[in-house]
């Protein structure tokens, strides 16, 4: 944490207490002190204050903005940190959207934590004594690595809980109490934003070891239909037993977003490569066929692309994030495809060209390999058979950027041979690119290009 942040919260908490009121820091700063885990993030929440006051001591100290209308919470212009002041929070009407606010500084400690979502994120530490209220159990639900909700109709009020709950499960590796598990499935989370969903999804893929966990609790709640039906599709689609011994679609892509969590450290876009391991298979329902006892699912990774794109399109407008993720699970299958064919060095080029990132394409096909395990039986080898695989497609990778580090032929090569820009030009570039990626000098590209252009201009 930073004590800058730390050094403001103490002065706040010093001046609300000379005006009669209390500072508490809540949420997730004290969940994870007992935890033993750094949070940067500082809330405080300020009782026995009114609203106007406390604006006043916060511009004694610096310059206050208030952070939405109506929500009573404010921050400090330079610094990190979110000032609450307690409310109360009812939904008018069944959804997300729409909330009734009334803001009370004079609540109660109790009735302040029992709008909190979970017994550990209910905690309350006074600032300047460091005494933690703890109303509901919440310490001793983090010792024994619980998540259980606080009150029935507080959390059934905010139906983003539902996914906060698979997202901490996950993120913590916690299990779920039965009753909060059976509450979160009867909440109606269709009119949660987009948006919303994208940022629990987002820390679940990135935050957690075992992000796997999210979804398997969404499945537990019967909560995986309104936002992640293309997951849903995918439980009880079976596989060839000999290639995936591990069960069905759905089993096999939790594990290879498993494995992805292992592997996001070196990836280049880590949500992207996440987001790419949990879809790379959408395309299985529709073209999983059994012929001759064998199970198959001939071209699932181009019958994905509509499907990908609907799901990704309900959640995150992110169009650099959505062109990555459907070249990424268009191309997953052939890395290891091609080494098993014993393809030409071409072959490969090719592949690496396609390839938004190449590297983060061999990751992911070392996810999807590597995410096909027994879990009654013990595969060691699983990544030991993937070591030769690896070796070929990291020789091959090395050899593409070696290409690519040489010089080619470009624009003005071209026009400074006498070729004027037009039509032809971009298909004469397009040529010598092929010449490029299949290690022909620049010399020998030129030459080789113009003469491409004057056969064209011939049979012209």
């Amino acid at each position: 944490m930073s004590d800058k942040n730390k050094e403001m919260a103490q002065k706040i908490a010093a001046a609300v207490s000379d005006a009669g009121g209390r500072t508490f820091y809540v949420g997730g700063y004290v969940r994870d002190q007992i935890l033993g885990k750094e949070n940067k993030d500082i809330d405080i929440e300020v009782h026995g204050i009114p609203v106007p006051e406390l604006k006043k001591i916060l511009d004694s100290l610096g310059k206050s903005t208030k952070m939405g209308a109506g929500f009573g919470i404010f921050g400090l212009q330079h610094f990190d940190i979110d000032i609450s002041v307690p409310r109360a929070e009812k939904a008018a009407r069944q959804g997300y959207k729409n909330f009734e606010e009334s803001v009370d500084p004079f609540i109660g400690y109790e009735k302040a934590a029992v709008r909190r979502d979970f017994t550990m994120n209910a905690l309350m530490q006074d600032v300047l004594t460091d005494e933690i209220l703890d109303f509901f159990g919440g310490i001793n639900d983090i010792k024994r690595h619980l998540i259980r909700h606080v009150n029935d109709e507080t959390f059934s009020e905010d139906p983003l809980r539902v996914f906060r709950a698979a997202q901490f499960a996950s993120r913590f590796n916690f299990g779920i109490t039965k009753d909060t598990i059976e509450l979160a499935g009867t909440i109606d989370v269709t009119g949660i934003p987009g948006e919303r969903i994208m940022t629990e999804l987002e820390k679940a893929l990135l935050k957690s070891e075992r992000p796997s966990l999210f979804f398997r609790n969404l499945r537990k709640m019967h909560q995986l239909s309104v936002w992640f039906p293309e997951l849903e599709a995918l439980i009880g689609i079976q596989q060839d037993p000999d290639h995936h011994p591990e069960g069905d679609v759905w089993e096999h892509t939790m594990q290879v977003i498993d494995q992805a969590a292992l592997l996001r450290p070196y990836a280049t876009a880590p949500l992207n490569f996440m987001i790419s391991a949990m879809c790379h298979d959408f395309g299985k329902p529709v073209t999983t066929a059994v012929e001759n006892d064998r199970v198959h699912a001939y071209g699932h990774e181009t019958e994905a692309l509509p499907v990908i794109e609907r799901f990704l399109n309900r959640i995150t407008s992110d169009k650099k994030l959505q062109k990555y993720v459907l070249n990424m699970t268009e191309l997953h299958m052939q890395p290891n495809q091609k080494v098993r064919s014993g393809a030409h060095k071409k072959s490969f080029m090719k592949m690496f060209d396609r390839s938004i990132c190449p590297e983060d394409l061999l990751l992911l096909s070392k996810a999807d390999s590597l995410g096909r395990k027994n879990p009654e039986a013990d595969d060691l080898n699983t990544e030991m058979r993937y070591a030769e695989t690896e070796t070929v497609l990291q020789q091959m990778l090395s050899d593409y950027h070696e290409r690519m580090s040489l010089p080619y032929v470009m624009g003005k090569d071209l026009i400074e041979a006498g070729i004027k820009p037009g039509p032809l030009m971009g298909e004469a570039l397009s040529f010598a690119h092929k010449l490029r990626l299949a290690g022909v000098s620049k010399e020998h590209q030129l030459s080789q290009t113009l003469a491409f252009i004057r056969k064209s201009e011939w049979d012209k």
